[in-house]
């Protein structure tokens, strides 16, 4: 059915804002020391980087919700999917982004971000960002048996997330946790870069019509072959063509510049780089 011109845009509107006072609840019950509000104007920053990650993983997921879940054909039907789906996404980006923070960066990154270290509110904002980006990609439907279909897909993405930020972490000669713990940026922006640029290739080998198991999942690891690229574009387009260093398998002159130097500008220029060949390889895939 052909929708009213203002009929999905509103819908959008007053999705998105019943989700932001939905998530201000939840942290004035969760968290009453820690509200977008505060953190902004007490200057905290580690725990802003935090809150942002978590609003713009918000406006991601509200935006899908509502251009998967609205046909238009009648008002409650649409009002009770975007409810369903939207409140759901709310509470897995919280909870999975809660987890992925604590897996892959060690329950202390809490106490610092607490402790106001940037680095720290840096990644797990990136984070949350990420899981945002992957249910952003997953969360539509207007029924319980889809709803069911996409909660494993949601899972098996941030499984895919972790394994595979895992194993980038192995090509640098540092230990990112422990770097990030003791307020290296350079190392956060490392960490940021690749873990959202890995989400956005998971997140689009997890889009499409669910056609069965056996040939989604299928789909799903052929598409996921893409994210092989982003080895070459740390090792060779920017340590070796950008930075003019030798060629490594691993380590090298890159992780000398993070690790030991703290130089933020090999940060960005790695993040960015990460950045810019996801969105390039999921043009073209």
């Amino acid at each position: 059915m052909e929708l009213r011109p203002l009929y999905l845009p509103a819908f959008g509107a007053i999705t998105t804002v019943v989700l932001l006072l939905l998530l201000r609840a939840g942290q004035r019950l969760l968290s009453p020391a820690h509200t977008v509000r505060s953190d902004m104007e007490e200057g905290h920053m580690a725990h802003a980087l935090v809150q942002v990650g978590q609003v713009l993983g918000l406006f991601l997921i509200s935006g899908s919700v509502v251009a998967g879940c609205v046909q238009g054909e009648s008002l409650s039907h649409d009002v009770l999917w975007v409810s369903a789906y939207g409140l759901a996404a709310l509470v897995l980006l919280e909870v999975f982004g809660h987890l992925g923070v604590r897996v892959l960066l060690r329950a202390r990154l809490a106490a610092e971000v607490e402790r106001g270290n940037i680095a720290a509110g840096l990644a797990a904002g990136s984070h949350y960002l990420a899981t945002g980006i992957l249910l952003s990609r997953s969360v539509s439907g207007t029924d319980l048996s889809t709803l069911g279909v996409v909660l494993v897909f949601v899972v098996i993405a941030q499984l895919t997330l972790h394994l595979f930020v895992m194993l980038f972490r192995t090509l640098t000669a540092y230990d990112d946790a422990e770097e990030i713990l003791g307020e290296n940026l350079a190392a956060a922006l490392s960490y940021a870069g690749i873990t959202v640029a890995l989400s956005l290739i998971i997140g689009h080998a997890v889009e499409g019509t669910f056609e069965g198991w056996a040939a989604s999942l299928r789909g799903y690891a052929l598409a996921l072959v893409f994210a092989l690229a982003l080895y070459p574009v740390r090792q060779l387009f920017v340590q070796t063509l950008l930075l003019g260093a030798r060629f490594t398998l691993r380590g090298g002159r890159l992780d000398q510049g993070i690790a030991a130097e703290r130089n933020l500008g090999m940060g960005v220029l790695e993040a960015v780089s990460y950045l810019a060949a996801a969105f390039l390889v999921t043009r073209l895939a």
